[in-house]
C-alpha cells in the first residue's frame, strides 16, 4: 500500500512538473525569446559539418556568411517545431541500454543500469543554458528534489544533447550536485533510441531533444509527458 501511494505522489509530481513546461511553452510560443546553440562533441552525421569546397586562400574574398555574437538569432519557439525522426518511446517501454556522459568524455553512465532496481525519474531539455531550460525547466526539479525523494525518487536525471562539459557547467552553476544528476547525451544516441529527437539544424544547427519527463521504475517508463 506505501509503496503503491508514494508511487501515486510521484507521478502527481511529474504531471505538475509537465504541466508547469507545457505553460511556460505556450507563452514562448507567443513571443520572440533568445535560443541558445551549443557545438557538439562527436556528434552523429546530420549534425557534422560537410567540407564542400577547397579551403580558402591568400588573395581570396571573405565569404558573406552571417554568424552570431553574445546570443543566437533565432525565437526559442524553434526549439517547439520539433520534427521527431524515429519512433517514440511509450508507456510500459524499458529503457534503451546507452552509454551518456557525465563530467567529461569517457566518464560513461549507462542509462538502464542507473535505473535498475530504482525508482526516479528521467527528463529530456533542448539544451543546456538555453534561457527555458535555465529559468524554468531545471530549476523546478532542483526546488523539488526533497519532495522527489519524499515521493520515492531514488534517482532524478536531466539529459541534453551537450557535451559533458557543458553540462557539468550548467550543474555547477546551478548547484544541482545531490538533487540532479547532469547527463550528456553527446552523440544523441540516448536521445534517438527513445524517438525523442527533433530536427531543429535549420534554425539552430543539429539535432536537438525534445522537452520530456518520465516515470521510471526498475528501468521501465511507468508514466511520460
Amino acid at each position: 500500500m506505501a509503496r503503491t501511494s508514494r508511487r501515486s505522489n510521484l507521478a502527481s509530481l511529474l504531471v505538475a512538473g509537465v504541466a508547469a513546461t507545457v505553460a511556460v511553452k505556450a507563452v514562448l510560443n507567443s513571443m520572440r525569446q533568445e535560443a541558445f546553440v551549443s557545438a557538439l562533441r562527436g556528434a552523429p552525421a546530420q549534425c557534422r559539418v560537410q567540407v564542400v569546397s577547397l579551403k580558402a586562400a591568400e588573395g581570396d574574398s571573405l565569404p558573406s556568411v552571417d554568424v552570431d555574437e553574445g546570443k543566437p538569432g533565432c525565437p526559442a519557439s524553434a526549439m517547439d517545431d520539433q520534427k521527431v525522426v524515429s519512433s517514440q518511446a511509450a508507456e510500459g517501454d524499458s529503457l534503451p541500454s546507452v552509454d551518456v556522459d557525465e563530467g567529461k568524455p569517457g566518464q560513461t553512465v549507462n542509462i538502464a543500469d542507473l535505473f535498475k532496481g530504482k525508482k526516479g525519474v528521467l527528463f529530456g531539455v533542448p539544451g543546456a543554458f538555453t534561457p527555458t531550460c535555465s529559468e524554468k525547466h531545471l530549476p523546478g526539479y532542483l526546488e523539488m528534489s526533497e519532495e522527489l525523494k519524499a515521493a520515492g525518487a531514488e534517482v532524478v536525471v536531466c539529459v541534453s544533447v551537450n557535451d559533458p562539459f557543458v553540462m557539468a557547467a550548467w550543474g555547477k552553476q546551478n548547484e544541482a550536485e545531490g538533487k540532479v544528476r547532469m547527463l550528456a547525451d553527446t552523440k544523441c544516441q540516448l536521445t534517438m533510441a527513445l524517438g525523442m529527437e527533433f530536427d531543429a539544424t535549420e534554425r539552430l544547427g543539429s539535432i536537438r531533444s525534445k522537452r520530456y519527463a518520465m516515470l521510471i521504475d526498475d528501468g521501465k517508463i511507468i508514466k511520460l509527458g
